[in-house]
């Protein structure tokens, strides 16, 4: 009987318990020798198999659907699947006769009335931990944000603090989000020139990616900058340390509303628009209000310039 061997560990995994994916092929195949095992594949996958959409463990199924193997040799069936649909696959092909053994070093299995029960308990087991610890984590993230306490990443002006677990300012960037907010106060900006004005003041997000045109109105209707956090549709009082006042931020949802969701009111007349491009670039020229002077520049759109 030919046999594919299959090691897979989630990034998720914290249990000790659990073997990296090297650990598991180094004893599979030790487990294989000792029991003459013939294995004419092996499959390595670091996925949660919480969902089905393996592509390592679909890979694995097509070799058996065509006959190149009858058997799955892998570290316990929790490597095989943790959701009912894998789980039921499994069961499926072994009903089919596709699958004719299961071997595992830690977990009896033949394919007798006896054997199949004893494999939908074992997966059954592993879902209900899956299910226990999801169910765990939600409790945890609900009792956290009633402690005032953000539990997801921060928003830029915040950082996530992993010593503490809190939520701490980044001073370098707070007063430029502020600035942001006070820019758009205004009402002579645009979503557009705000973005351009992040780039040219080097405010980027946590990850380091610049601030495009549609994070805009994310960050200025982002209640987190008042000291207040907004999960699963409730309002929560945080802990943190609120980058502006209400008055401030009321006042730029009053510019949002007024101008609406997908259409900003053009509040210039730049005289000169359209008429002229960038002579090193080819790009459109635009304009903009600094200290009560029209200024026309490169949009920068096709790239470096």
């Amino acid at each position: 009987m030919k046999y594919i061997i299959y090691a897979r560990k989630s990034t998720e995994d914290d249990n000790r318990q659990i073997l990296s994916i090297e650990s598991q092929l180094t004893e599979l195949r030790e487990f294989a020798a000792k029991e003459k095992l013939e294995i004419v594949a092996s499959f390595r996958e670091a996925k949660t198999a919480k969902e089905p959409g393996r592509t390592k463990f679909a890979e694995m199924l097509s070799l058996i659907e065509k006959g190149e193997a009858e058997g799955i040799l892998s570290w316990h069936p929790d490597r095989l699947a943790r959701n009912s649909v894998d789980g039921e696959k499994i069961i499926h092909m072994i009903d089919r006769g596709l699958i004719k053994s299961l071997k595992f070093p830690t977990f009896w299995f033949e394919p007798t009335p006896q054997g199949l029960f004893m494999l939908n308990i074992a997966f059954g087991q592993s879902k209900y931990f899956v299910d226990n610890l999801r169910e765990n984590t939600k409790k945890g993230l609900r009792q956290k944000i009633r402690n005032g306490v953000w539990p997801g990443w921060a928003p830029v002006g915040y950082l996530n603090n992993l010593k503490t677990k809190m939520i701490d300012v980044d001073f370098e960037k707070a007063l430029k989000i502020k600035k942001l907010f006070e820019l758009y106060a205004t009402g002579k900006h645009t979503f557009n020139s705000l973005a351009n004005w992040c780039r040219e003041h080097n405010l980027k997000g946590n990850l380091g990616k610049d601030i495009s045109t549609s994070n805009i109105p994310i960050i200025l209707q982002n209640i987190f900058y008042i000291g207040l956090m907004k999960y699963n549709g409730e309002i929560f009082e945080g802990k943190h340390k609120p980058l502006i006042s209400k008055k401030l931020f009321d006042r730029a949802q009053e510019i949002l509303k007024q101008r609406g969701r997908t259409k900003e009111i053009k509040k210039h007349d730049f005289v000169f628009l359209g008429l002229m491009r960038c002579a090193s670039c080819g790009a459109s020229i635009t304009a903009e209000i600094q200290k009560e002077h029209n200024y026309y520049r490169c949009t920068k759109k096709k790239g470096f310039c």
